[in-house]
């Protein structure tokens, strides 16, 4: 088996979807870079990914669910950042999201990855988009390829 960090042959071939929410648009373009350094670092082609934009986070599980109906990917990262206001509104966003992303999962049997960050400060969401605690993108990307093969793998011919 490869290991995690190099790449895998068996990904040749896997397409993958990014669905990036606009909301907070500089962190989460931090997320589809760090995303689609691993995808190509793991051997896949700049044919086989495509990234498509949504507003905002809640908007992220209909957009996921088209792309996953669509029959033409392996995954679909869902990446967004969902940032603590003054309410408690990011809470719901973030749950909403989450809950949605879910559901397309379970109910298309495609591998929803949920790269979405609900934080409190700036400071939290730098550190996990390429800061200290490493890119979320990056991690999620990674999980995707994974499944990706997983699938293919358990997959009735």
């Amino acid at each position: 088996m490869a290991r995690a960090n190099q790449p895998d042959p068996e990904t040749t071939g896997h397409r993958f979807c990014l669905v990036a929410a606009r909301f907070h648009e500089a962190y989460v373009q931090r997320l589809v870079e760090g995303a689609l350094e691993v995808l190509r670092h793991q051997g896949v082609g700049e044919r086989e990914v495509e990234v498509r934009w949504v507003p905002g986070s809640f908007e992220l599980p209909l957009a996921c669910r088209w792309a996953a109906a669509s029959g033409r990917f392996d995954a679909v990262l869902a990446l967004g950042v969902v940032l603590a206001g003054e309410t408690e509104h990011f809470r719901l966003v973030a749950d909403a999201s989450s809950q949605g992303l879910m559901r397309v999962m379970l109910d298309t049997g495609v591998p929803i990855l949920n790269g979405v960050l609900a934080a409190r400060t700036p400071e939290q969401v730098a550190e996990r988009t390429g800061g200290t605690r490493g890119n979320r993108g990056a991690e999620v990307a990674l999980a995707a390829v994974q499944m990706a093969r997983l699938r293919h793998s358990l997959e009735v011919r």
